[in-house]
């Protein structure tokens, strides 16, 4: 199992998080972004630096994730490619998205799409809060629990 990080738009605490988790459990953490930024000196923890443009990042994800990876992102349709290739996505606010809800969100963020469009202002998401923070740890430590379960038989 690896963790692959939509990091353009990852919150620097969630990477603060995922740096601990992969010191802690030894799962590989990759940032894949646009441009360069600093991670912590470890063999676990990989920036992949792809080139700029409109969904670049998000297409290299789906491309190397594979079953049973974790995906960090905000991006539903990013999420939805991960979840058809057996892995499973986690927003930096803590949710998780699965087979069972990733339609019902996609059809969500294509009916915001289409407000947006029309010119009405729909607002953005609210600050990333402690209990944000919270759920984000708890769902990934739930994840890593359960694959080192699995992985010791």
């Amino acid at each position: 199992m690896k963790i692959w990080v939509d990091a353009d738009a990852c919150p620097a605490v969630i990477k603060d998080i995922l740096y601990r988790a992969a010191d802690r459990t030894g799962v590989e953490v990759t940032l894949v972004a646009n441009q360069a930024m600093r991670i912590p000196s470890s063999h676990r923890i990989k920036l992949l630096q792809v080139a700029p443009g409109f969904d670049v990042a998000d297409n290299e994800i789906v491309e190397r994730a594979g079953a049973g990876d974790i995906v960090v992102t905000s991006d539903i349709p990013l999420a939805a490619g991960v979840i058809d290739k057996g892995g499973c996505a986690l927003t930096p606010r803590g949710e998780l998205y699965t087979a069972e809800n990733i339609a019902a969100r996609l059809t969500m963020r294509d009916f915001m799409d289409t407000l947006r469009a029309s010119g009405i202002d729909t607002g953005g998401p609210p600050a990333l809060s402690h209990g944000d923070r919270k759920a984000f740890a708890d769902h990934l430590d739930n994840l890593l629990t359960r694959h080192a379960r699995n992985a010791r038989g």
